[in-house]
């Protein structure tokens, strides 16, 4: 099962708001529709919008004919525009300031050229992003032993990448090994990330899950029923800190208090070493009616009632065991390792 699917040059994807009660495909045919998507978070995960958000730059020039000027002058809006679309995943600016360089290398080639290389390097970025999955996965299951209880929060499996996915990869890489893991899902407030697709997947993959609401995972865990806590992430800064779902630094909180390891999945990718540390990392917040309406359908608040929303929150670096990366497991000192794991 995979999120998105490019074949014959087409880009289909599997609408993530509707599910799990449906399983409902669509076509990316332009940038519009694009952006919507991942704006509306249709298609969602760090990793896969910045795999996504390629195929739609290609697909958004594939049957335009423009002379070289105008051409470079569209790309970067088009670029710019996709940015624009969710900030906090670096991912997503990532895959775009690779595709950016590589036209600016190839500037004098003619736009045909210039549009097969960037198809080429759009799936180029899909099959690494694939093979960083299976990294992940084969240094993080080192740290899972036989009839280990997991939790985890948000989504981070092959919903939100091109692979099996980071936390979840490596929890898979476990089942295949120890049949007998326990996995718990946090819900995720308020757009049920956790219930609607971590469950979902799980139960696909036949792996043991139990679903709890955010404010239970205190309980859980101080009754000694939680061993491991594993959890993607959005943005990384140099420092180590690093940026998820929001909801993701209250677990941390808890499990440094009761000494459970608490630990990050995330491919190098996702690391921001432009940024010293986390306070530099842009949160989005988001549409008001995503708190005030269940899945912004029945109302669960006052219509007039104010509202904050943000998308993600940062853990401390202080609060992390270790980052699972596809080039092995960093430890603190974070600072100084991730440079050495990362080169």
């Amino acid at each position: 099962m995979r999120a998105i699917k490019f074949k014959n040059k087409r880009l289909l994807y599997i609408d993530q708001t509707k599910l799990p009660l449906k399983e409902v495909w669509k076509e990316c045919k332009s940038l519009r529709v694009g952006c919507k998507a991942i704006k509306e978070l249709q298609v969602r995960g760090a990793p896969l919008i910045g795999v996504f958000a390629a195929y739609c730059l290609y697909l958004h020039f594939k049957n335009k004919l423009l002379a070289k000027k105008k051409f470079l002058s569209k790309f970067q809006k088009a670029c710019k525009q996709l940015k624009s679309t969710r900030s906090t995943a670096v991912n997503l600016a990532w895959a775009l300031e690779r595709l950016e360089r590589l036209v600016l290398r190839n500037k004098n080639e003619s736009v045909s050229q210039i549009k097969e290389k960037i198809l080429k390097e759009a799936m180029a970025i899909n099959q690494e992003d694939v093979t960083l999955c299976e990294n992940m996965a084969k240094h993080g299951v080192k740290l899972i032993k036989k009839g280990d209880r997991i939790l985890t929060h948000c989504n981070a499996g092959f919903l939100a990448t091109s692979g099996d996915g980071t936390a979840l990869a490596v929890i898979y890489k476990a089942h295949e090994l120890y049949k007998d893991i326990k996995v718990y899902v946090d819900e995720t407030r308020p757009l049920l990330q956790g219930s609607r697709l971590t469950a979902w997947e799980l139960t696909e993959r036949r792996v043991s899950t139990t679903v709890i609401c955010d404010n239970m995972a205190a309980i859980l865990i101080s009754e000694g029923k939680i061993d491991k806590i594993f959890v993607g992430a959005d943005r990384i800064a140099a420092n180590g800190d690093a940026a998820n779902k929001i909801g993701t630094y209250g677990i941390a909180i808890l499990a440094k208090h009761h000494r459970i390891p608490f630990y990050i999945v995330a491919p190098f990718s996702t690391f921001d070493l432009k940024l010293d540390s986390g306070k530099s990392i842009p949160i989005e917040k988001r549409n008001k009616d995503e708190v005030r309406k269940l899945l912004n359908k029945k109302k669960v608040a006052p219509r007039k009632v104010k509202v904050y929303n943000p998308a993600f929150d940062v853990t401390p670096n202080k609060l992390i065991t270790a980052i699972v990366s596809d080039k092995g497991v960093i430890k603190p000192d974070f600072k100084q390792n991730i440079k050495k794991v990362l080169g």
